[in-house]
């Protein structure tokens, strides 16, 4: 290991399962528009465009990584209590952007993404997940 690797900080297991979410996103189609977007109601991990979508859908994505599964699957981490603030936090996004009449939809990407790996092990990506 170089002094310069020495230096460096690992990414946390979180935001390296967004970025890992944001490729997969735009390899499905989707134009990322925001990554780690917040108001006063809550953050959005990512704000996505589904283009394959004839009406260019508004996507707010919840990415959950986990590093293993033993407490369950990362996704069922995104609980009722966690949907009602997301759904609060995008109406208030879509009133400030003037954009609530716009169709839109809340996807789920669940990660386990082990210590030792380089790469997830499993993803699963929920369309329309509530």
């Amino acid at each position: 290991m170089s002094w310069f690797q020495s230096l460096q900080r690992p990414i946390p297991l979180g935001q390296r399962g967004e970025r890992f979410a944001a490729r997969l996103l735009r390899r499905k189609g989707h134009r990322v528009l925001l990554a780690g977007e917040r108001n006063r109601f809550g953050e959005f991990d990512l704000v996505t465009i589904d283009e394959r979508t004839p009406e260019r859908r508004l996507v707010f994505v919840e990415v959950k990584t986990r590093r293993n599964e033993h407490a369950g699957a990362p996704a069922e981490a995104v609980t009722p209590e966690k949907q009602r603030r997301l759904t609060r936090a995008a109406w208030s996004f879509l009133r400030t952007h003037d954009l609530e009449d716009h169709p839109l939809r809340f996807d789920v990407v669940g990660i386990v993404w082990p210590v030792e790996a380089k790469r997830p092990v499993k993803v699963v990506h929920i369309e329309g997940a509530f």
